[in-house]
């Protein structure tokens, strides 16, 4: 979908666990939202890895999903959301390790409903923590999340150095309990 094709958001979008056939419009997705605001990988290049791999399962991700102009249902975001480490001592503990939202579809709730979405999967999971890793100059990011009851719980002080300067790694975090 390109930019100027915006469709109708509605106000709560669909979200819904990611399925393998979702796998190329996510890795669109994910390739036009790529920022300096939040990346600290390269810009992708061709020929692009798959959305999915060993480590990046369909099972991890949630989808947003809002009606095109036709009424066609397409992904607005996505969410990964998954298990900081794989020890038992740490299994109350979700890390949510990407978001991004289309540019059509920012300001219109999109990541809000996926970071809510991503919060009640990881109780029903069992978890009763979730926490997530920010760069300190994405502003919109950490208002957000802040927005939605996380808080900061640590940083390191210029741990990325980004087109030029060195940036923050701000960790967050936040109960899961009612």
């Amino acid at each position: 979908m390109t930019e100027s094709a915006v469709p109708a958001v509605p106000a709560v979008p669909v979200v819904r666990r990611a399925v393998p056939g979702d796998g190329p419009a996510l890795g669109e997705l994910d390739r036009a939202t790529w920022s300096t605001l939040h990346a600290v990988q390269p810009r992708p290049q061709p020929p692009y890895e798959p959305f999915f791999d060993d480590r990046h399962l369909p099972r991890d991700i949630l989808v947003a999903e809002t009606p095109d102009e036709s009424g066609e249902r397409v992904p607005a975001g996505y969410i990964r959301v998954v298990p900081p480490t794989p020890l038992a001592c740490n299994a109350h503990v979700r890390q949510i390790q990407g978001l991004a939202v289309a540019h059509w579809a920012r300001g219109r709730g999109v990541g809000r409903a996926l970071i809510r979405a991503a919060c009640a999967a990881a109780r029903d999971e069992g978890a009763s923590r979730i926490t997530l890793r920010v760069l300190g100059h994405n502003a919109p990011a950490r208002a957000l999340y802040e927005a939605e009851g996380f808080t900061v719980e640590g940083v390191l002080p210029g741990e990325f150095f980004l087109n030029g300067r060195y940036v923050d790694d701000v960790m967050m975090g936040r109960p899961l309990t009612p």
